[in-house]
């Protein structure tokens, strides 16, 4: 037979084959005939052999697999710790280069600022990772201050604005209408524009698009696109050139080693040392400047507790206090609670308080109160504090679990129900000098602690005591070894004990901030200059006013009256509204026109937008100039009432921030009349 059969087909031969074939199946039939048992015995042998061999093979190839895991993991931690010191090496000898181009920059600085020099402006966020991780939209963001191109109003300036977005070409032909207003603008005549596209040039780094989701800051993106490295190496070679960069990162100096430029401003390491909210305290606390009352590098509980039982013990008329973490900017990590608004023994230490009187600093009158106040803290704390940024920290225990890891201050706000918050930006060049770039006082949207815009020059304080101050700050800053642009935050209030003006320094930003921006854009935009000693914007008077003015000199001294020459700027770079989505800006500045909002380049006042996000195009910003602070702060709500009444509907108002902002600045309105009625007042009397 070709094929042998199979038992299912020999059973079939057999009479009684299911009676065999049961017999058969059987297990252990095979080891009953002859032979059997020694079958047997090797067939438990077999499988005992088996099974040890198995057992022993599975043991090898684990140890085997454990010794390449183990093997593995040495090389490379051989290899990061290589790497990690070959990584020091670099950052310090990158340190080094920085630190020996500073000091070349400084003692060449006075011929520098005077002759024919590139900016190359990096508008960088260098902000920790952890805190890059929860910004959406970080590149529009770090755009904001694409006003920066604006610095080419110096005739010996040419700028290069690397940008942290791909930039659309109607955005393009947007900037290079604005920029060729220059010549306009200083003749005064609309017909006199002139195209000034060698005088800037706006690079994008190829990295964006590779990393589009890690939130890197724009240093590091520009670290890795070689393309737009050279780029900017062949632009600027054979020139004097420096960069300006933002919020410091170590990445910057990458950059600037690549390129072999000088940085305009501090070693990273030591911006966000003073940036922090602990920082700026030190800095302010030696430069003996007045601060609110409060702690700061707060790391732990019982540290929080005791320091603002104390802090409230010894300032009883403060409602509320502030909690702001280290690191953190625009009101993201700060936190409030009105505690006297909670506290049960608030009245009885009022009263306790009033009894002792001058002897209330004493520790023995303090001793019941602030044990009172300690024993109520707790639940306080946790049922009444609220986070200011509800999207970065919607609770407070996610708040204080982020606080006590990173450390930050405790706070106290003004005691008034009036209270203004100003900006005073400042630079310190490479040579020492020190002068005051701008002023502004604050305008808010989502929040009295999150800065949304400025009116400028401010109009709130002194102008010789806040210089005062602001030098005594900008002197500390510059004996730690700080350059370049820094900004400078102060509340101001009426006393009611005393009825006197006090002004605190609460917060210190060591780079170059978006109103530094819109402020060179005011510049450019009325070819005027700030008078830092009476904190007044001057622009040269118009030609027609001018032509007037010398009239009246030909007929009579006594009838001249000298013509207006002061101006006024409100302006922010966080507009934002989500259906400016669906509006192309050719519509949107067809729109515009529609309801005159525009520019007057002959009298200096009007309207300006800073295009900022290309493609989504829901945020921008906007700049109204006045002669009159009125005025301007009028036209810049009646321009963002204008637009979302444009284009909104009433089923589809959008998210959008206008609303909020219209209302304090007709606040704001309210008091500069109310201001201005006064001073009416008593010139009368």
């Amino acid at each position: 037979m070709e094929i042998q059969p199979n038992i299912d087909e020999l059973l079939t031969t057999l009479v009684n084959h299911e009676d065999v074939k049961a017999l058969i199946k059987t297990p252990g039939q095979r080891y009953k005939g002859r032979n059997g048992e020694h079958s047997a015995a090797t067939r438990i042998q077999s499988q005992y052999r088996m099974y040890k061999q198995r057992k022993a093979y599975l043991e090898y190839r684990h140890r085997k697999w454990a010794a390449g895991v183990i093997a593995l993991t040495w090389v490379m931690n051989v290899k990061m710790a290589t790497m990690k010191r070959q990584l020091k090496v670099t950052r310090k000898r990158e340190v080094d280069h920085f630190k020996e181009r500073a000091q070349v920059l400084s003692l060449s600085w006075h011929r520098i600022k005077r002759s024919r020099r590139v900016i190359i402006h990096v508008p960088s966020l260098g902000y920790a990772q952890r805190v890059r991780d929860t910004i959406k939209e970080f590149g529009t963001l770090q755009n904001s201050q694409m006003a920066r191109l604006c610095d080419i109003r110096d005739p010996n300036v040419d700028v290069i604005y690397v940008s942290p977005v791909p930039v659309n070409d109607e955005c393009m032909q947007y900037y290079a209408k604005l920029m060729a207003l220059k010549p306009a603008v200083d003749s005064g005549n609309v017909e006199d524009q002139a195209e000034v596209d060698d005088r800037y040039k706006i690079v994008v780094p190829e990295a964006i698009k590779s990393f589009p989701t890690h939130n890197m800051c724009l240093s590091t993106h520009l670290k890795y696109s070689p393309k737009a490295l050279k780029r900017i190496r062949a632009l600027i070679n054979g020139r004097e050139a420096y960069m300006v960069t933002g919020m410091p990162h170590e990445d910057d100096l990458s950059v600037a080693e690549f390129l072999n430029v000088p940085i305009l401003g501090p070693e990273p390491d030591v911006a966000h040392l003073y940036s922090s909210k602990s920082g700026s305290k030190r800095i302010f606390q030696s430069a003996n400047i007045k601060i609110p009352p409060g702690e700061f590098d707060i790391y732990t509980f019982p540290q929080l507790h005791d320091s603002l039982a104390q802090l409230i013990t010894d300032n009883l008329d403060v409602r509320t206090w502030l909690f702001k973490m280290d690191h953190e900017f625009d009101g993201r990590g700060t936190a409030y609670c009105h505690i006297a608004d909670h506290l049960r023994c608030y009245m009885w230490a009022r009263k306790e308080c009033e009894r002792y009187g001058d002897k209330w600093s004493k520790k023995w009158a303090q001793e019941p109160v602030f044990n009172k106040i300690h024993s109520e803290l707790p639940n306080i704390l946790e049922n009444h504090c609220e986070t200011v940024h509800k999207n970065v920290y919607s609770t407070w225990q996610q708040f204080l679990a982020a606080f006590l890891s990173r450390g930050g201050v405790v706070e106290a706000t003004p005691p008034s129900d009036s209270v203004t918050c100003l900006a005073v930006n400042m630079l310190i060049e490479p040579d020492g000098q020190i002068s005051i770039v701008s002023s502004g006082d604050q305008i808010h949207a989502e929040s009295p602690y999150r800065c949304w815009g400025l009116s400028t020059p401010q109009c709130s304080v002194e102008p010789e005591d806040l210089n005062k101050s602001c030098k005594l700050i900008a002197n500390a800053c510059k004996a730690r070894g700080i350059v370049g642009y820094f900004a400078i935050d102060f509340v101001t209030y009426i006393d009611a004990r005393t009825g006197n003006q006090v002004c605190w320094a609460v917060d210190l930003n060591l780079h170059y901030d978006d109103s530094i921006a819109m402020n060179c854009l005011v510049n450019f935009m009325t070819n005027g200059v700030f008078n830092a000693n009476d904190h007044v914007f001057n622009i040269t008077p118009p030609i027609q006013q001018s032509r007037r003015q010398r009239r009246r000199r030909h007929q009579s001294a006594e009838e001249e009256l000298p013509p207006t020459a002061d101006r006024y700027a409100v302006y922010s770079s966080k507009l934002q509204h989500s259906n400016l989505t669906v509006v192309h800006y050719s519509v949107f500045f067809q729109m515009c026109r529609a309801h005159g909002i525009g520019f007057d380049v002959r009298e200096k006042q009007g309207t300006i937008f800073t295009l900022i996000d290309s493609f989504n195009r829901e945020h921008l910003g906007m700049l109204t100039i006045g002669d009159n602070l009125q005025g301007a702060l009028a036209t810049f709500a009646r321009n963002m009432s204008c637009i979302h009444q444009e284009i909104s509907a009433p089923n589809m108002q959008g998210h959008t921030n206008f609303k909020n902002a219209i209302e304090d600045i007709e606040n704001i309105l309210g008091t500069t009349i109310q201001n201005a009625n006064e001073v009416e007042d008593n010139n009368e009397e």
